[in-house]
């Protein structure tokens, strides 16, 4: 392992007992990934793609990945290495992961719309030795961003760099020439506790923050969140980038597990989606509603063929509205809230046997072999109080790329995730904030998740985010931005008060400015940037 690394691991008796329970064992995700690939290999693999589509089968692309392996090692790469692809939605992309992993390497998936700044900063954190890429994809043009990279102050730990699509220079080459004609025969030796995978995750930092998973810890996650899967029959499309958290599990690790087909479309286009929901018989909309509502607003969307296949829809990554799941359930998809992070995937989640009204009004309870605390200035809160939320458990990452960041978030085994949220006397967790969503205006908090879902509730509004927005006499106000469905009329400020009157909610919570906005900025998972929000809140206000 080249990379600076400092990790919070678990002590020796929280140790033994994942094991003990069988949470954790000495397999690699080399070894995970090459038995499901084994035994599915008859099952379907499929791009969509205007520009590298994709009829196959998973065993093909076993193979392939087998090939690119032996590829990757003949150019020196080795168990520990850090080896990082930016790709989109191809079976290039699976190829590379597996290929990885098989070679006990770290894998580091790199969303393929980050630009050289994101990109750079990655690939000098993790100290890269080599990066899988394409020529050039949507507005991105990935070789003129290496260029940019290689430029001051450069990717000193860089070896070489091969391309999906035409290539140029003596330090790239064809993603072509990686795939030679010997496969590796087995998985190599991983140790357990080593590093398996680096995801970056972004949202209200400057630079993405690299998590790190050990085997273990990936493995353990792979194996909880398989368990959450409908057994319904039906397989799922994948629009969310491979190259993030949730798209990399819903698209290349869950399938393998659970030996089911793959489906991948490199652009998340709802009408084309819902075009492959049909011809496919898939289902698609899990992960944060926007994929969701995305769907059941296209004109394209069928009741009477494309609910059917949406019969279990798993929502996550972002805040859940409860009118979302109630209109999903007015047409019989049945919804269920999860929660997790990157740096801590399955906290909580739902059974689909459980009650309606837990599945879509809580975020569920502990997964097995997580714990959960809810903590208010260092004292556990009691039922129904809330607090910042910490957890620890099997599928927990072991820390960041950076010791400073792993110091201050993870605290005598618990990870603390940053999220407020209360548990009933089901033990049922809600979450109700982000530490840095909760708006103080006067001294008063309001809770943006509250009254964002009441906006919901108004005519016409498809999506609503509340932030602060500076306040010269109260410090801080309640700023709400609407997208309004298409043809929808933005309502006045005096509309919105009266709507959240007639709901009951308290004055002071009320928002005190509107803002329409077309298109939210958004992580690759699907979440609205609130930052880039309050960003433009505070430079408008300076302008004043």
């Amino acid at each position: 392992m080249s990379f600076d690394w400092q990790p919070h691991e678990p002590d020796a008796d929280r140790t033994q007992q994942y094991v003990r329970a069988g949470y954790w064992d000495d397999q690699s995700l080399g070894d995970v990934l090459a038995s499901g690939l084994h035994d599915a290999a008859r099952q379907p693999f499929t791009v969509r793609s205007d520009v590298r589509p994709y009829l196959g089968s998973l065993g093909a692309v076993d193979d392939l990945a087998r090939r690119v392996a032996t590829g990757l090692r003949a150019r020196g790469i080795r168990a520990g290495d850090a080896v990082a692809f930016q790709l989109p939605n191809w079976v290039e992309a699976a190829a590379t992961f597996y290929a990885i992993a098989y070679l006990g390497a770290v894998v580091v998936p790199i969303v393929h719309f980050y630009g050289p700044k994101e990109v750079g900063y990655i690939l000098r954190k993790t100290q890269v030795k080599a990066l899988i890429t394409a020529d050039a994809f949507g507005h991105q043009n990935y070789l003129d961003n290496l260029d940019a990279m290689r430029a001051a102050p450069g990717l000193p730990d860089l070896e070489w760099c091969a391309v999906v699509g035409e290539h140029r220079g003596h330090e790239t080459f064809g993603f072509g020439d990686l795939a030679t004609s010997t496969r590796l025969d087995r998985p190599a030796l991983a140790d357990p506790r080593a590093p398996a995978l680096i995801a970056y995750t972004s949202g209200t930092t400057a630079d993405p923050k690299g998590v790190v998973h050990v085997h273990r810890t990936i493995t353990a996650e792979i194996r909880q969140l398989g368990a959450l899967q409908p057994n319904d029959g039906i397989d799922m499309i994948t629009g969310a980038p491979v190259g993030h958290g949730i798209g990399m599990l819903a698209a290349l690790l869950l399938p393998v597990w659970r030996r089911r087909a793959i489906h991948l479309i490199d652009v998340w286009n709802p009408g084309r989606v819902l075009a492959a929901m049909r011809e496919l018989n898939v289902s698609a909309g899990q992960g944060a509603t926007i994929f969701l509502t995305g769907l059941l607003d296209h004109p394209d969307f069928d009741l009477a063929v494309h609910a059917p296949l949406m019969r279990h829809i798993g929502l996550g990554g972002a805040a859940v509205p409860i009118a979302v799941c109630e209109r999903a359930l007015s047409m019989g998809i049945e919804t269920t809230r999860s929660y997790g992070s990157t740096e801590h995937p399955s906290i909580t989640g739902s059974q689909w046997s459980d009650s309606w009204d837990q599945r879509a009004r809580t975020d569920g309870v502990a997964m097995q072999g997580v714990e959960l605390r809810i903590m208010n200035d260092g004292v556990e809160c009691g039922e129904g109080v809330a607090g910042e939320i910490w957890s620890r458990g099997p599928d927990c990452s072991f820390g960041y790329t950076d010791p400073a960041l792993t110091l201050d978030r993870f605290v005598d085994g618990w990870y603390r995730t940053g999220d407020i949220g209360k548990l009933n006397t089901r033990c049922a967790l809600t979450i109700t904030d982000r530490l840095n969503d909760v708006i103080i205006r006067g001294g008063e908090n309001i809770s943006a998740v509250e009254v964002e879902e009441l906006l919901l509730r108004l005519p016409g509004v498809a999506e609503a985010a509340v932030v602060a927005a500076p306040d010269p006499r109260m410090g801080e106000h309640a700023c709400a931005y609407l997208r309004m469905h298409e043809g929808a009329s933005m309502p006045g400020l005096a509309v919105v008060q009266e709507h959240l009157d007639a709901a009951g909610l308290a004055r002071v919570k009320w928002p005190e400015e509107l803002r329409a906005i077309v298109e939210f900025p958004r992580t690759p998972s699907g979440k609205v940037q609130k930052f880039r929000l309050r960003d433009d809140l505070r430079a408008a206000s300076d302008d004043r």
